[in-house]
């Protein structure tokens, strides 16, 4: 989270209070070189609609992969999320993964 006085010793991480083994730095890490690959493709172009591309490219591969973890139990997965189950069906549902 950002502390708002620049104080990093305050901030702090929701992922981290929840998992406290878990460190999401290569998780960000391999986003940005995935992003930065991406990018340098585009000789210049300005893709559209950017962001809901990359939403669907990760949210894709984060809900197959949390489902696999949960071993398809729809409302661990939707509390690991933190997104409701209704909302966790709509998204499988959308990613025809129901």
């Amino acid at each position: 989270m950002f502390d708002p006085n620049g104080n990093r010793e305050t901030v702090v991480n929701p992922l981290m209070t929840q998992a406290p083994n878990a460190n999401p730095r290569p998780l960000r890490n391999s986003v940005k070189q995935a992003l930065n690959s991406f990018l340098s493709q585009l000789d210049g172009q300005d893709p559209e609609e950017l962001y809901e591309l990359v939403l669907a490219e990760v949210e894709a591969p984060l809900l197959e992969e949390v489902m696999t973890y949960t071993r398809g139990n729809q409302t661990r997965a939707a509390t690991m999320l933190g997104i409701n189950r209704g909302t966790l069906r709509k998204k499988l549902k959308k990613y025809g993964m129901n």
